[in-house]
C-alpha cells in the first residue's frame, strides 16, 4: 500500500488539474472453490493491487486507475491525463487519519485458512443435499472469501483505513425426473471470518437448497394474471432494492433519471411502509465500516411511513443536488469510481404475522423466494423471477407453481402493499451497476401487495 507521504505528493498534483482530489488504494486476497458432487471444478486463490485517483473540478470529474501501488507509476498517468487542464494548485487540508480496522473483530483470516478445512465444508455441503431425496441429480457449490485493505484519502482531510473480510457459501441443488430439471438454491455469507461457518448449519442451508429443488419439480405452471402477491421474508427484499432502491440513488436522482426526483417530504407508499439502508449492520454482508469515499456507514431511513425522506448520496452528486453524503458511496475495486449504491436495504417490521397475512388472502400468489430482476430507475418499472412460488387458496397456501415472474412499477408497489409482517429477516446477494459487482443485503418481513401483474406460463 501506498505510503501517506505519497499519497499527499500524488493529491498536490492532482488538485493541479481541480479544486478536489481523492486517492483510493486497494489490496484485495480473494480464494474461490467450485465444485460438484463428483469433483472440484476450479480452485482459485491470489490478490490485486492498485490506486485509482478521482478529481472533481466544480461538479465535473476525472478519473484515473493504474494496478500496482508504484507512485511514479501513478504520477506519470496523472501528469499524462491532466496536461492541458491545468487551472493552478486548490488549497488542501491536512489528514485527519481515521482507522477503521479494528471495529470489525475477525477471529479467522479466511486468507489463513488451510484449503483442507474449506474442502471439509464444501462437502459438507454437497453430501447433506444429495441425501435429500433421490431426485437430487446434482449439487453444487460455490465458496469464496476475500480480505480487501483500503486506504481512501483526499484534499478535504479524509484518511480512512478499512478492513473487510467476507465470505460466502453458494449451495445449488438440481433435482430431475422424467426429462425435467429444476433448481433450488441458498447463498449464506457474512462481513466475517471463517469462524462464521462455526455458526452456520452449512447441512441445513444445503437440504432447503434441496427442498426447493424437488418442490419445484413437481409444481404446476403459474397461469397468471392480476392478484394479490404475498412475498415471504428474506431475500423477497430484493423486489424493493430494485423496484425502488435504485430510484432513491443520487447517482439516478441528480440527473432527473428517477421517478422520485424531487419529491421529499411526499408521500410515495403506503403509510405502513418504512424502507432503510443500514451499511453499519454488524457482520452483515453489505456492510462497510466506512464507505469508498471514507465516510463512516450509517442506518439511512428513506422511506418512513409512506413519505420520501432521503436519498442515498455520494459526494460528487451531492455537489450537483445540494445534499449531504450519507455513507453510500460504493466501487467494486480501485478501477471503479465511487457512487452512490445499496448496502443492507430492507423493510421494517410491521405488526402481522405471516399466517395472518396469509390467511386474509382469499386467492393470490405466495412467494417464497426470488431469483432477481431488473428495474428502470427513469420509470420504476420491474420484472423479477421467482424460484419457488405456491397459489394461495380460500387463505391457505395450496399448491406450487413454475414460472411465477413478478410484473410492475415501483412507485405504485409501493402504494400498494397493504399488510407488513413481524418477521424481518436479511438475506445476501450482489448488485451489479455502473460501479460493479458489490455485496448488498436485501431484506423484508412477510408483506402483501394488494395487487400485482403475475406472468405465467403458457
Amino acid at each position: 500500500m501506498l505510503k501517506k507521504e505519497s499519497i499527499d505528493r500524488i493529491i498536490d498534483i492532482a488538485l493541479e488539474a481541480g479544486d478536489f482530489a481523492e486517492v483510493f488504494c486497494e489490496h484485495n486476497y480473494m480464494s474461490l472453490i467450485t465444485a460438484n458432487s463428483e469433483k472440484i471444478e476450479s480452485s482459485s486463490m491470489g490478490f490485486e493491487a492498485g490506486v485509482g485517483v478521482r478529481i472533481f473540478k466544480g461538479t465535473d470529474s476525472t478519473y484515473v486507475y493504474s494496478s500496482g501501488h508504484t507512485e511514479e507509476k501513478i504520477i506519470k498517468l496523472l501528469k499524462e491525463t491532466i496536461v492541458n487542464n491545468k487551472q493552478g494548485k486548490a488549497q488542501k487540508k491536512a489528514f485527519n487519519p481515521q482507522d477503521f480496522g479494528k471495529m470489525q473483530k475477525i477471529d479467522q483470516n479466511p486468507g489463513d485458512v488451510s484449503y483442507k478445512k474449506k474442502l471439509e465444508i464444501i462437502n459438507k455441503a454437497l453430501s447433506s443435499g444429495k441425501e435429500y431425496s433421490p431426485e437430487i441429480g446434482q449439487m453444487f457449490t460455490r465458496y469464496t472469501d476475500m480480505c480487501q485493505d483500503v486506504i481512501i484519502a483526499n484534499s478535504e482531510g479524509v484518511f480512512a483505513e478499512d478492513r473487510r473480510v467476507k465470505t460466502r457459501m453458494m449451495i445449488i441443488a438440481y433435482a430431475q425426473k422424467d426429462g425435467k430439471l429444476s433448481s433450488g438454491w441458498q447463498g449464506p455469507g457474512a462481513m466475517r471470518g471463517f469462524e462464521f461457518y462455526d455458526t452456520l448449519d452449512i447441512p441445513a442451508h444445503s437440504r432447503e437448497a434441496a427442498r426447493i429443488a424437488v418442490t419445484m419439480l413437481h409444481a404446476e405452471k403459474c397461469k397468471g394474471g392480476q392478484m394479490p402477491v404475498v412475498v415471504a421474508n428474506g431475500f423477497g427484499g430484493l423486489i424493493f432494492h430494485e423496484a425502488c432502491g435504485h430510484s432513491l440513488e443520487a447517482s439516478s436522482v441528480a440527473r432527473g433519471a428517477s421517478e422520485f426526483t424531487g419529491k421529499i417530504g411526499e408521500q410515495i407508499a403506503s403509510p405502513i411502509l418504512t424502507l432503510i439502508d443500514d451499511g453499519s449492520i454488524k457482520n452483515a454482508w453489505g456492510s462497510l465500516s466506512v464507505d469508498d469515499e471514507g465516510t463512516p456507514t450509517r442506518k439511512n431511513i428513506l422511506i418512513e411511513n409512506g413519505i420520501l425522506r432521503s436519498y442515498m448520496v455520494d459526494t460528487l452528486n451531492g455537489k450537483r443536488m445540494g445534499a449531504e453524503v450519507t455513507g453510500s458511496a460504493r466501487r467494486q475495486n480501485y478501477r471503479f469510481a465511487p457512487t452512490s449504491r445499496m448496502t443492507n436495504t430492507y423493510i421494517a417490521s410491521g405488526e402481522s404475522s405471516e399466517d395472518e397475512i396469509i390467511s386474509a388472502t382469499e386467492r393470490g400468489l405466495y412467494v417464497k423466494y426470488i431469483n432477481g430482476g431488473s428495474v428502470n430507475p427513469a420509470t420504476g418499472d420491474f420484472n423479477f423471477a421467482s424460484s419457488e412460488s405456491y397459489m394461495i387458496e380460500n387463505g391457505k397456501i395450496a399448491y406450487p407453481v413454475s414460472g411465477a415472474t413478478l410484473i410492475g412499477n415501483g412507485g405504485q408497489v409501493l402504494k400498494n402493499v397493504d399488510m407488513v409482517g413481524n418477521n424481518l429477516k436479511i438475506s445476501e446477494g450482489f448488485c451489479f451497476a455502473g460501479s460493479g459487482a458489490l455485496f448488498i443485503g436485501a431484506g423484508q418481513p412477510c408483506i402483501r401487495v394488494s395487487k400485482m401483474t403475475v406472468g405465467g406460463v403458457r
